[in-house]
């Protein structure tokens, strides 16, 4: 086995450790540790086909980052909606947080997979993971988004096909459905949100969002829900959005942007939008996640969209 062999399953590892996780950092490094023992461990293919083997491994990495971690969330997830002009708070710790992830970290190359697993690295869906036990998390993953039968499901976690049919049944009941592929967004919605946004033209910006749209920004419990609670939010005299200029990147399935105020980097904006709206923005104040995304960390210049 050689190092080509291992990188050809990052990407899908990726995939399964974010959901995981519910963190692009740690997921990173939860399959260097799997790519770390498995070329350690000696592959005998003898014994399992390559694919189970490293899932194996990577289960079991997971499960050890996740042994007395807190749960990560969203801020809709921690408390009721806030009010416009309230104070933000003392930001929450990282691990805290769903945290995002570029799609070209994990998702498929292949059209005929894409779509769905787009869904299930929505930022609303690996949120929900996260209230799961950690093995009801893997068994739920495996089966419904991975399609592992329940079989190779028992013989990877070490148990029989009736406990993973129960764990099944229970992560199930406790999650909504698996969500139904989106269609693909409108490029133009989204132009017209940009040249809003960086004109600070908060009427046309707020029309662009649904009545029922959410506003939050980790690491601070804060959160927003309605469009004209946003609006008066926007319109407040602190808000330090003016001027700004926005990249186009794409993170868990969705369009985002690496948003430089100043020329500065300053956040990273992840959309959620349906039915010809945004109806939530997510706007992260990490500046670590520009080199993650590939995006300029200094200042100077970043192109405008479009540009």
């Amino acid at each position: 086995m050689d190092a080509t062999e291992l990188e050809a399953h990052r990407t899908e590892l990726t995939g399964y450790c974010y959901r995981m996780l519910g963190s692009g950092f740690e997921a990173e490094d939860a399959v260097q540790e799997t790519l770390v023992k498995a070329w350690r461990g000696g592959y005998d293919p003898a014994r399992a086909p390559l694919r189970p083997w490293l899932f194996r491994i990577a289960t079991n990495v997971c499960l050890d980052m996740l042994r007395g971690a807190q749960r990560r969330a969203r801020a809709m997830d921690l408390g009721p909606a806030s009010s416009p002009g309230a104070d933000l708070g003392a930001p929450l710790p990282d691990h805290r947080w769903v945290q995002p992830v570029p799609d070209g970290r994990v998702l498929p190359a292949d059209p005929a997979e894409l779509a769905v697993a787009k869904e299930t690295v929505r930022l609303a869906f690996v949120a929900a993971l996260q209230c799961l036990p950690p093995r009801q998390r893997a068994v739920l993953i495996l089966r419904d988004v991975l399609r592992w039968s329940a079989a190779e499901v028992a013989g990877l976690l070490g148990g029989s096909v009736a406990a993973v049919n129960s764990a099944l049944q229970r992560a199930r009941a406790a999650l909504p459905a698996s969500p139904e592929p989106r269609q693909e967004v409108d490029e133009r919605l989204l132009a017209r949100y940009v040249d809003a946004f960086e004109r600070y033209d908060v009427d046309a910006l707020v029309s662009l969002l649904h009545e029922d749209a959410t506003m939050s920004m980790p690491p601070f419990a804060w959160w927003l829900r309605g469009r004209e609670e946003i609006r008066k939010a926007m319109l407040g005299a602190d808000a330090p959005c003016g001027g700004s200029r926005l990249v186009p990147v794409r993170a868990n399935g969705s369009p985002a942007f690496g948003q430089y105020v100043r020329e500065e980097p300053f956040a990273l904006v992840v959309l959620e939008v349906e039915r010809g709206f945004v109806t939530g923005t997510t706007t992260y104040l990490d500046t670590r996640l520009f080199p993650f995304f590939g995006l300029p960390t200094s200042s100077g210049h970043p192109r405008r969209t479009g540009e």
